[in-house]
């Protein structure tokens, strides 16, 4: 991977933690990089129990992306893949099965 993208995915982590701190009011940050797993999220959250997986690119490959997503997740975090093409807004996608888990996950009160 060149530097221009390992650039452009630093800005998108960066504007997503931006983005769900306004949206959720919660600490979000970008991860840590040097490798894979549920330990090292694109965006690490206030939000316990979801993987985000960061996608700032004008061509997703969703099942992919959403796959790599969902190992890194392991089996107790929720998968969610977001995603922004140039002005375009941001996308969150997870698997219908995984839905009511997140929805639950989104709606308990943070301690």
């Amino acid at each position: 991977m060149g530097k221009k993208s390992r650039d452009k995915g630093k800005r998108g982590e960066l504007e997503l933690a931006a983005e769900l701190r306004r949206v959720f009011g919660i600490e979000a940050r970008r991860g840590v990089q040097y490798h894979g797993g549920p330990d090292s999220p694109d965006v690490v959250t206030d939000l316990p129990g979801i993987h985000c997986e960061v996608k700032r690119t004008e061509r997703l490959s969703l099942y992919p992306a959403m796959k790599q997503a969902a190992t890194d997740a392991g089996a107790d975090k929720v998968p969610v893949v977001f995603h922004r093409q140039n002005r375009e807004e941001w996308l969150a996608v997870t698997r219908l099965n995984d839905l009511p888990k997140l929805a639950v996950l989104l709606t308990e009160p943070q301690s």
